[in-house]
């Protein structure tokens, strides 16, 4: 069998098995995407991951996964789903991605079904999986299989579904003919880079991830105080740019059942009940969503800002408890935050109430923070989005 003719039959199991679109890229190794990388960790856009200089050259060599590689299978798998319509007063949003079950099982089950398919007709193991969490510099291969093109907002983008897909990969020793780059790209539109309140988009096709509204809610430190209100109500994730990509707009919903919420409250979740999240209820709520990686104090964390950013005094009781018997010091401190954003007379005397008695300085820095900005401004935190954009 020639390499077109296997490649053509890997494509066609992999339709079959449920991809949105495949193709194939050669496992040889790419400087110029070890340069981009390289030259991203230098500007310092990856520093809240646990990353390194030495993850540039791994992720750009697909051997460095499976030695004696020859071929790359992309997959890509469309999610974007309708929510049921659930919005409303002291509720969070989540990304798409992560308000069903989580993606890395139902993608890596298709991977595994076409790999034994490979394998079979190999007859030897010729395979390894690659689904987010490897080294491996899944857009650039993808981009040059021609699975589609990079936006300006830093997504691959498949004709005919957007940039609301997953990405995964089959390494395999067979030889398969190679898929062509596709001659295409954003052009003027800038709409992405409009959509994004944190700047991050910087509108070369490269992102500044430590101002990334998803980024920031994933990261496990306190959340910088100056890019706090941009977050909004966004308690896991963001979809701003990518909802405001025509590509992925004149796509639609075009993602399986599989990636549709299994409640409401997961697309949408009430902000007071997730500030008082602990671990049993948030193993039981989220552990099988891609929000069950990080943590319940992460999330109460995110509710906290995303209460503050409502500017509703209905939620101070909420936060006010927070502030006096939430364990975790980072909690404490963005629902410090939170009172001093809302400003009103009860929450001004629960951070009083709350400075002298606080073990941690970082939270207590928070309070004090809060209180002063409250008092120097007669209310609030004086944080308006439309004066504060950098």
């Amino acid at each position: 069998m020639t390499p077109a003719a296997r490649r053509d039959r890997v494509e066609r199991i992999a339709l079959e098995a449920g991809a949105t679109a495949v193709a194939v890229a050669s496992a040889a190794a790419d400087s110029q995407t070890r340069e981009r990388l390289s030259a991203a960790f230098a500007r310092g856009d990856l520093a809240t991951w646990p990353y390194d200089e030495a993850y540039a050259e791994r992720a750009a060599d697909p051997q460095a996964l499976l030695p004696g590689a020859r071929s790359v299978v992309c997959v890509a798998l469309a999610y974007a789903t309708p929510a049921a319509a659930h919005r409303g007063p002291l509720r969070g949003r989540v990304s798409n991605y992560a308000w069903s079950a989580d993606y890395h099982g139902v993608l890596r089950e298709l991977l595994r079904r076409v790999a034994r398919e490979i394998e079979a007709f190999a007859g030897e193991p010729a395979t390894a999986l690659a689904c987010d969490t490897a080294p491996l510099a899944e857009r650039a291969l993808a981009l040059r299989a021609g699975l589609g093109w990079v936006g300006k907002h830093t997504n691959l983008i498949v004709p005919g579904s957007g940039s609301f897909v997953f990405l995964g990969e089959i390494l395999t020793t067979l030889e398969l003919e190679p898929g062509t780059p596709r001659k295409k790209s954003c052009g003027s539109c800038t709409r992405c880079i409009t959509a994004c309140p944190t700047g991050a988009l910087r509108g070369d096709y490269t992102i500044d991830a430590r101002r990334c509204i998803a980024d920031l809610t994933q990261r496990t430190d306190a959340v910088p105080r100056e890019l706090r209100v941009f977050v909004g109500d966004w308690v896991w994730g963001c979809d701003l740019c990518q909802d405001a990509c025509p590509p992925t707009r004149l796509a639609g919903a075009r993602g399986s059942a599989a990636f549709a919420p299994s409640e409401p409250e997961l697309a949408a979740p009430d902000l007071g009940d997730l500030l008082a999240l602990r671990s049993a209820g948030y193993k039981r709520r989220f552990k099988a969503t891609a929000m069950g990686w990080r943590g319940a104090a992460v999330l109460r964390r995110n509710a906290a800002i995303a209460l503050g950013n409502a500017l509703d005094r209905a939620a101070v009781p909420a936060l006010e408890r927070a502030l006096a018997r939430d364990p975790h010091p980072l909690v404490r401190g963005h629902a410090a935050w939170a009172l001093g954003r809302i400003g009103s007379p009860r929450a001004l005397a629960a951070l009083r109430a709350a400075e002298p008695g606080e073990p941690s300085p970082e939270a207590a820095a928070e309070i004090a923070a809060a209180r002063a900005a409250w008092e120097t401004f007669g209310g609030g935190l004086a944080l308006d989005s439309r004066r504060n954009n950098p």
